[in-house]
Formats: C-alpha cells, structure tokens, sequence
C-alpha cells in the first residue's frame, strides 16, 4: 500500500510570489514527535538561561576590613568598617566568619 508524502512548495528568491515547483517533505519531518525526545530538548535547552552561581574567588575581599585588636571582647579577625548597616563590624576574610 503505498502512502502519499506531502509536498512542499520552493518559491523564486528574487520574486516570492512566483512559485518555481515542488518537493516532496524529508521523511523524516513526517514521523510522529516523541516526547520523550521533546522532553529532553526542551530540558537541555532551558539550561541555557540559568544565571550562575557558585562561590566567588575573593569573596569577603570586597570591604575595607581591619581587626579592631584586642581589649573588645572579640575575635581578632578583622571586621568590616562603617555604621549604620548591618554589615558594620561583622567579621570578613575568614573561612569561619559568614560571607568571608
């Protein structure tokens, strides 16, 4: 039993208009979507728009950080500079202190 494949039409560059023939479609354009196949594409694909992240190289690094010394009742570690924001006197550049 033989089944008819669609055509598809080819159409001149220079003048859109004029049909110039036709061509029988890829075989492979008519078999049925798998969409275990589609799945998988469309997953990969998604992959493509995440936004980084990962531990920056010198995190920490990025405040004017001294240790306040001794005589405070804390760590000598240094701490970040400033008032007024929470940042202010938190700990930096050590793998103990939270975001150095």
């Amino acid at each position: 039993m033989a089944t008819s494949r669609p055509v598809v039409s080819i159409y001149n560059f220079e003048n859109p208009s004029e049909k110039s023939g036709t061509l029988p479609m890829p075989e492979v354009l008519t078999s049925p979507l798998r969409p275990d196949l589609v799945r998988e594409v469309h997953k990969n694909m998604s992959k493509n728009t995440r936004q980084a992240y990962a531990v920056k190289q010198k995190a920490g690094y990025d405040t004017a950080a001294e240790s306040w010394g001794t005589g405070r009742a804390v760590a000598r570690i240094p701490r970040a500079p400033g008032g007024g924001t929470h940042r202010a006197g938190q700990a930096t550049f050590g793998n103990q202190a939270r975001g150095g």
